[in-house]
């Protein structure tokens, strides 16, 4: 039986286990506050998941599923990712994790950051440019004609090929770019970022544009992001916002 492992357990982590549950794979999850942390979701997900630590899912997994906030990168167990397919979905954001010039300059992408790391590892950038609340509702059989698309990039032609299989099976289509040196393209408010897969992307617009000014201002968010049932993105369209989009550096965001 298929295990797919995950390390960090939060909004986009258990959308993407409730998919595999779906999908006939068993879950392993993990966070950095302990599995006893975790057993309101596990017994949510029912009897095909389960919690461990991180070096626990790690291991467990035939794919590995990282999806924390960059800072703690470093933490991630190296030994027991070594080999294993690592699918990526962390966003660089400078106002949580700290500004890296490396990253602020584009002189590397946050994946590359994160493979120099995990040298064993076979990293896949993957869900990291979806809101969590749609890969829930557009999730589809893989004979839907209504199918949405999700990019990736890795630098193993078998890696990715992997990964291509794992998201069909959770309900997606997926564009290759190619190597992690492309990854940019679907970094935090490129063209293929979030708005493309929202009914209603002027309220995300919103949204960043109000918690931009509220950080800035040193107050909180007034109001709550927005959530809609989200429209499909098909593979065509998301290759065209693959190829036109520009490269959007921490001083060209909005939200930085």
């Amino acid at each position: 039986m298929a295990t797919l492992g995950f390390i960090g357990s939060g909004s986009i982590g258990t959308r993407i286990a409730q998919l595999a549950i779906a999908a006939g794979i068993d879950v392993v999850l993990s966070n950095s506050r302990g599995p006893e942390t975790l057993a309101e979701t596990v017994a949510e997900l029912g009897e095909r998941a389960r919690a461990a630590t991180p070096e626990e899912a790690a291991r467990a997994g035939d794919w590995v599923v990282v999806s924390i906030p960059l800072a703690p990168y470093r933490e991630l167990p190296v030994t027991a990712l070594a080999g294993k397919v690592v699918l990526d979905t962390i966003n660089y954001y400078p106002m949580r994790d700290g500004h890296i010039e490396a990253l602020d300059s584009g002189e590397t992408t946050t994946t590359e950051l994160v493979q120099e790391h995990l040298a064993g590892a076979k990293l896949v950038k993957a869900f990291n440019n979806i809101s969590d609340h749609h890969i829930s509702a557009l999730a589809r059989p893989t004979d839907a004609a209504d199918r949405s698309a999700l990019p990736i990039a890795g630098d193993d032609p078998k890696a990715n090929a992997s990964a291509v299989d794992l998201i069909s099976r959770l309900g997606f289509d997926t564009v290759d770019v190619g190597p992690l040196t492309e990854s940019w393209r679907f970094e935090p408010e490129t063209d293929p970022y979030a708005l493309p897969y929202s009914s209603d992307p002027d309220a995300v617009r919103a949204f960043w544009a109000q918690v931009s000014e509220a950080l800035s201002s040193g107050t909180a968010p007034q109001t709550p992001p927005p959530v809609d049932q989200g429209v499909p993105l098909p593979a065509a369209q998301l290759r065209t916002l693959l190829a036109d989009t520009p490269r959007k550096l921490t001083a060209d965001r909005v939200l930085a």
